[in-house]
């Protein structure tokens, strides 16, 4: 696998633009660095589900927020961190299930977003989503020509999900046996003609979609209050920070090791309050 003014300020643009249905409920992360508060979308019934079935059975208490990358997001849920040594290596600690994928165009990964972790697309062409990892994002501010380059970054790695799905499937596997066949017998001329009819079958699938563009929504939050934005349409976001985003700060500026694993142990406390 897997300022007070300003906040004001961001708090009113997210009401004005947002594009999901908060749940009633509101789960609280309790953290030594202060609380944050989240909302569930409604618009991710099996996440959100999940997500509250695990917190009332109190799984998530005393895990770690155990991969913290400053200026991209922090990461917790890994079941096996309750009792890691202070070296162990984590992020593969999971339960017995995925979540289907529920992935919408008006969800996004603006800075709060609260998302699924998984694992990566080469193993996983599906999306499915761990079943206990999660991780908040923090992001940070873009400027609309950083947009158009992270455009291009999941353009790319469309068109190589749509190889690997070729490639896997009966023709792709028949053409790529007959073109290693042709390579090791150094027939150049005739294993080029391969390559070039796979490569035209690969661009005719990747043709199916348009090129994936951000919305105007997207634009105006990912260049006024930040986010991931590559990871769009990949990773499925399940809720937000509505209140603690400071804390958020905090916890995303701590000291890491090489691994990416904070120095000191930062444990959470996660419940339900219904109203």
């Amino acid at each position: 696998m897997y300022k007070i003014l300003a906040i004001i300020v961001l708090s009113g643009l997210w009401q004005s633009l947002s594009a999901q249905t908060h749940s009633k409920e509101t789960v609280v992360i309790e953290t030594e660095f202060g609380n944050m508060k989240l909302k569930l979308y409604e618009e991710t019934p099996l996440h959100k589900a999940n997500f509250l079935k695990l917190v009332r059975e109190k799984f998530y208490d005393s895990l770690l927020f155990h991969r913290i990358i400053n200026g991209f997001m922090i990461q917790g849920g890994d079941p096996v961190s309750k009792q890691a040594s202070d070296t162990a290596k984590l992020g593969d600690g999971d339960l017995t299930y995925r979540l289907p994928a529920e992935i919408h165009p008006s969800i996004i990964h603006k800075k709060g977003a609260l998302a699924a972790a998984r694992d990566g697309d080469d193993v996983n062409p599906l999306f499915e989503s761990s079943a206990c990892q999660f991780y908040i994002v923090q992001g940070k501010v873009r400027t609309k020509e950083e947009l158009r380059k992270y455009e291009a970054r999941i353009n790319k790695t469309r068109f190589n999900n749509c190889a690997r799905a070729y490639l896997k499937s009966a023709e792709g596997q028949k053409q790529k046996q007959c073109y290693d066949r042709l390579k090791q017998q150094e027939k150049t001329d005739s294993a080029a003609l391969i390559n070039t009819q796979m490569e035209a079958a690969i661009q005719a699938l990747y043709a199916q979609k348009p090129d994936y563009t951000f919305s105007a929504y997207q634009t105006d939050m990912y260049t006024s209050v930040g986010g991931t934005p590559h990871l769009d349409g990949t990773y499925t976001v399940f809720g937000e920070v509505v209140e603690g985003l400071l804390v958020l700060d905090k916890i995303a500026a701590v000291k890491t090791s090489a691994a990416d694993r904070p120095l000191k142990n930062i444990r959470m406390k996660v419940y339900v309050k219904e109203k």
